[in-house]
């Protein structure tokens, strides 16, 4: 089958045809899906060799186990699950998750540029790897990506309350990460008052 053709066939059914024996439908799958999956792995595990080895991971997890999808979640919201799953399990083998202490917040250092500017973007980043898994997971998701928090919940298999209530701890913790670098929202801005320190709209402006 060409590509042109694959192309035309839902997620679904390539996982289908994959499950039934077409050698090409999952690499239509990995070739739709791939880019996502490596920009939610980034995030997840705080640097891209540990990303990438986390998204072939999942890939191929995902490949074997073809067979396990029922179709009752959209097939990316099945890959993420895998995929975050991998992230998790590769971070803690290199990089265990310590507790968020007064010791922790004070290592971080300054996030400031050779011109004495702030890199917000990089301070954020930095930020993230110091959080739990359960928080850091929940903002990239949510935050940083915009899922919706329902879908969130399909990904991580729990309910929609405990993602809002792990993505507020985790902004909470995000911001006193970031407030010892010398990073912070401008909260007497009416538009930072209703953002999370990335940026985003908190869970008020989001879709359920």
């Amino acid at each position: 089958m060409s590509d042109a053709s694959l192309a035309e066939i839902d997620d679904r059914l390539l996982m289908r045809r994959h499950v039934e024996g077409d050698a090409e439908a999952f690499g239509e799958i990995y070739r739709r899906h791939r880019d996502r999956m490596w920009a939610v792995a980034v995030g997840v595990c705080g640097d891209r060799e540990i990303a990438a080895e986390a998204v072939q991971e999942g890939f191929v997890s995902a490949f074997r186990r073809a067979g396990s999808y029922r179709g009752d979640a959209a097939v990316t919201t099945w890959l993420h699950r895998i995929v975050v799953n991998a992230c998790i399990d590769l971070t803690r083998k290199v990089r265990p998750t310590s507790e968020l202490t007064d010791e922790v917040i004070a290592s971080v250092p300054p996030a400031a540029d050779a011109t004495g500017k702030v890199d917000t973007r990089l301070a954020v980043h930095e930020a993230l790897t110091r959080l739990s898994d359960e928080h850091r997971v929940a903002l990239v998701l949510v935050d940083m990506h915009g899922l919706p928090v329902a879908e969130a919940a399909q990904i991580l298999d729990i309910p929609t309350g405990t993602v809002k209530s792990r993505c507020s701890r985790g902004r909470e913790a995000l911001g006193k990460i970031l407030a010892a670098a010398g990073v912070g929202v401008d909260g007497t801005s009416g538009a930072a008052a209703s953002s999370d320190t990335t940026g985003h709209q908190t869970d008020e402006g989001r879709r359920p």
